[in-house]
């Protein structure tokens, strides 16, 4: 599938009640080529209208860590699990998971990041384990199929209790570490 067939599916999508008072599919935006994919759970009110992932006061706080480990949106892909708002902004049901997150596996197939980092529990649960807690699992390496995947919390959260942001910073700079661990192993690899 292209980069043009995912949107036209996701812009065409009514698998789930989330498309029935929808203003704008939100897909993604960033680096299509990145080595490093952000996983949220899916819009908010500012993302709905403007079509584009972390635009309010959560997007603004992701895009300040990005820049403490030297990242901005163009290095990096950011998406949901969902490409609806929820209304009210309340978690995405399972249902409405399930109907949108082959939208997510593509994006996937298409970019074919080295390391996925999951904002918040919704993202973390969907990718990593079911039974996965943000507070317990938070900060902690993955690997599937040869992706790293960790979860740090969602930057909405860090908003509403800023006691969580020292273990954010931790989580970002092991995210930071993990990238320079990769270009190393590249520039090896191009070495030999």
């Amino acid at each position: 599938m292209t980069w043009e067939e995912l949107e036209y599916l996701c812009h065409n999508c009514h698998n789930c009640r989330l498309g029935e008072a929808r203003h704008n599919v939100v897909i993604g935006v960033g680096d299509r080529k990145s080595r490093i994919l952000f996983v949220g759970e899916g819009p908010g009110y500012y993302e709905d209208m403007q079509g584009e992932p972390f635009v309010g006061a959560a997007g603004q706080l992701l895009d300040k860590m990005l820049a403490s480990i030297g990242l901005d949106r163009s290095k990096v892909y950011i998406a949901n699990i969902v490409k609806c708002r929820p209304p009210n902004n309340r978690d995405p049901l399972p249902d409405e998971q399930e109907a949108c997150i082959k939208y997510l596996r593509v994006q996937f197939k298409l970019i074919r990041p080295e390391i996925i980092v999951c904002l918040g529990r919704i993202a973390a649960k969907a990718i990593i384990a079911p039974d996965f807690r943000i507070t317990r699992d938070r900060g902690v390496w993955h690997n599937k199929k040869g992706i790293d995947i960790i979860a740090t919390y969602h930057p909405s959260a860090l908003l509403r209790d800023e006691s969580k942001k020292r273990d954010a910073w931790e989580d970002f700079k092991a995210i930071r570490d993990k990238l320079k661990e990769k270009e190393n192993e590249k520039g090896q690899n191009d070495e030999q």
